[in-house]
């Protein structure tokens, strides 16, 4: 039998996980995870005026950044981090020194299982990235490594170890993560279905990854978890988590890693205005029916060994074929490679071991 994760009477990596938040507003969100979240370091990552204070109950671990801090610890490179949007997460995973990321919006709150119990999403986020994949074989079972669950009959043998797990994205109750247009026909629609499933995302295949519920392996896809270019004076939004699943889904592919699917579930609180979404997603509608068959295509050569030389690939190959769709993709190409820069020298001991040099 597969052997499930243990469960442990301790935080599940204490020291080994940081947790970032994108966020305008006082993080009063935060006394409902405390239970949760309060033996973890937090990353908060401010975005509009710096001048505001933002609130962090008392009794929690964290550090704050904010644009003034950004633009001061990269300089000219900080072009490459989002401004007025929640796109700015990305540079709490660049400055974290830690093995394991969990990010989640500030309107998400603990939801309760059918029996009413609290929902631990961090732990089970944590279950999931520790335990194998298998992104060569679709298990019908799902996931064989949880508790009461296998490899169903007919399963190669050979493909039983699976493959390690790079990203766990879990999903969410109440609000679901809807574009504009389906908002707007469906202003009242509300998921109360809770699907007690984990499953692999197969191999060549693409997801809408939602960035507001999801944990990674820093070490395994860190520099991939770019999410781009949005926000202010960008004329496209809320693509941000959707580019930096796709980027990463075919760099897991190439590497021959896995991103699992399902639970946990969060408590989406707050619907955003669909009208607002609507002006942010308008490009994105269109240009994603050529940015998906891109990807859907892309193919990275065998010499890119790690998440940085596969990235820069992928930056050349945006900029030789969307720049067409958009003028935005050539800028866009750009600052996927100042991201990678800004990485390394934030990193330099993981970079120098991903250009073999350590």
């Amino acid at each position: 039998m597969a052997q499930p994760v243990a469960v442990s009477l301790t935080p599940l990596l204490k020291d080994e996980l940081d947790i970032v938040i994108p966020t305008i507003r006082n993080l009063d969100f935060l006394e409902m995870w405390r239970p949760f979240f309060q033996p973890y370091h937090l990353i908060i990552v401010q975005d509009g005026d710096p001048s505001k204070t933002i609130k962090v109950p008392d009794g929690f671990d964290y550090e704050l950044y904010n644009r003034n801090d950004i633009n001061r610890i990269l300089g000219p490179k900080a072009s490459c981090i989002s401004f007025k949007d929640s796109a700015c997460r990305c540079f709490g995973y660049m400055v974290s020194k830690k093995k394991y990321i969990y990010t989640i919006d500030d309107d998400c709150f603990v939801a309760n299982d059918p029996s009413g119990k609290p929902i631990n999403a961090l732990e089970q986020h944590i279950k999931n990235l520790l335990s194998p994949s298998t992104p060569f074989f679709f298990n019908t079972l799902y996931d064989p490594f949880r508790e009461g669950a296998d490899f169903v009959r007919g399963y190669p043998f050979s493909l039983r170890e699976g493959a390690p797990t790079a990203a766990s994205h879990g999903l969410w109750l109440n609000i679901p993560d809807y574009d504009a247009p389906t908002q707007l026909v469906k202003p009242l629609e509300r998921n109360t279905r809770y699907v007690d499933m984990v499953l692999t995302i197969p191999k060549s295949t693409l997801f809408p990854m939602c960035g507001m519920n999801l944990a990674f392996d820093r070490e395994l896809i860190g520099p991939a978890m770019y999410f781009g270019l949005m926000g202010d004076g960008q004329p496209i939004g809320r693509y941000d988590d959707m580019w930096a699943g796709w980027c990463s889904k075919v760099i897991c592919d190439h590497l021959g890693l896995g991103i699992k699917t399902g639970l946990p579930y969060i408590f989406h609180s707050k619907a955003s205005n669909p009208f607002v979404n609507l002006r942010k997603e308008y490009k994105g509608i269109f240009w994603q029916e050529e940015i998906i068959p891109f990807f859907q295509n892309a193919v990275i050569p065998k010499e890119c060994t790690t998440v940085q030389k596969c990235y820069i690939e992928l930056a050349k190959q945006v900029k030789e074929k969307l720049s067409k769709v958009d003028p935005y993709f050539d800028k866009l190409a750009d600052a996927m490679v100042t991201w990678i820069q800004a990485w390394d020298e934030l990193n330099p001991a993981v970079a120098a071991k991903s250009n073999g040099k350590a």
